[in-house]
């Protein structure tokens, strides 16, 4: 390299398996679009349907009206909520204005707000490892009026004051980082040895697997693309982790969001998405890599994914075979 000039081009894109879309965030956007084709425009969606500007501006686009408060929704139109879940105030506030909801919550956030009503009737207080104001978060903590403390990192555990550590549980936001996750536990577990952790841990298979996946991807190449946006949890977490194994990280919207100046002296690209991000923009990102250089791309083997979430009642395929007046 002479006279200043970059170096920029990318021989080889490396996949990281799995990436991208994952069950919940299938089930939430199938949701939307099924309540849309039965009960037309417009249907109402609390918060983003799931954090990527995409899949969002796509939705509006066939007549979804994205909205944080629910006075913003007329008496009885049909509102879906987010994959992330809505505390027991929204739901309470829902059924009082009489709206028809369709709830798109993650499954496995819902095994979480499950385990939280179970232990509280037994007396539990808990803590929840996560991030502040992250809507799952709020979701999560506003199934209890108290008795839920929020701890984002080792150092929150030493203020912590509880009424009966024998009576204390533990619940995760399911997008965290693993192994920060890992470590807040050991110091809650440390502080408060009789802490009770679920019998299977609360970070979600898919963000599970898509960290495992760059753990594994990182050291292989020199510097790693993570499509996502901004808002998304998982997807940050994927360019901290890069970042953290020593491979230069950068996270991407869009294809146009790609700095030719990243890929400087940095012939092997590793490419992944987080769990929100839909495939279309990962091969965009591959288009463009293609346009400054690269020749090869080739996965990295990882685990296959099978799951598969069934939808509320009235957006099952019977549901929606009785609405199509090409049946009647």
């Amino acid at each position: 390299m002479s006279g200043g000039n970059l170096q920029i081009q990318p021989h080889e894109v490396v996949l990281a398996e799995p990436r991208g879309f994952c069950a919940g965030v299938d089930r939430a956007i199938e949701i939307v679009e099924r309540a849309l084709t039965k009960f037309g425009m417009p249907i109402y969606v609390r918060h983003e349907i799931v954090h990527n500007t995409y899949v969002v501006n796509d939705l509006k686009a066939r007549g979804a009206i994205f909205i944080e408060d629910l006075a913003e929704v007329p008496t009885g139109a049909t509102l879906v909520f987010s994959a992330h879940g809505v505390s027991q105030a929204v739901r309470h506030e829902a059924a009082l204005r009489g709206l028809q909801v369709f709830d798109a919550t993650c499954p496995l956030v819902t095994k979480v707000h499950v385990e939280v009503a179970k232990l509280h009737r037994e007396g539990y207080q808990f803590i929840m490892i996560g991030h502040k104001g992250h809507p799952e978060v709020e979701g999560t903590m506003g199934q209890l009026s108290e008795g839920i403390f929020l701890v984002e990192t080792v150092g929150d555990v030493a203020h912590l004051r509880v009424k009966d550590p024998a009576h204390l549980a533990v619940v995760t936001q399911t997008t965290l980082s693993v192994d920060d996750a890992a470590e807040i536990m050991a110091a809650l577990k440390l502080k408060f040895p009789l802490i009770r952790q679920p019998k299977q841990q609360d970070i979600c298979y898919a963000t599970q697997n898509r960290q495992d996946a760059v753990k594994v991807m990182a050291p292989q190449v020199d510097v790693v693309i993570v499509v996502g946006s901004p808002s998304s949890s998982n997807s940050n977490r994927l360019r901290e982790l890069a970042d953290r194994l020593g491979t230069p990280s950068f996270m991407v919207d869009s294809a146009d969001d790609l700095q030719p100046e990243w890929l400087a002296d940095r012939p092997r690209v590793g490419l992944t998405a987080g769990a929100s991000a839909p495939d279309l923009l990962v091969q965009a990102v591959i288009s463009r890599l293609r346009s400054l250089g690269a020749t090869s791309v080739r996965s990295l083997p990882g685990v296959e994914e099978h799951v598969r979430f069934p939808l509320p009642k009235g957006l099952g395929d019977k549901a929606m075979a009785e609405a199509d007046p090409a049946n009647s």
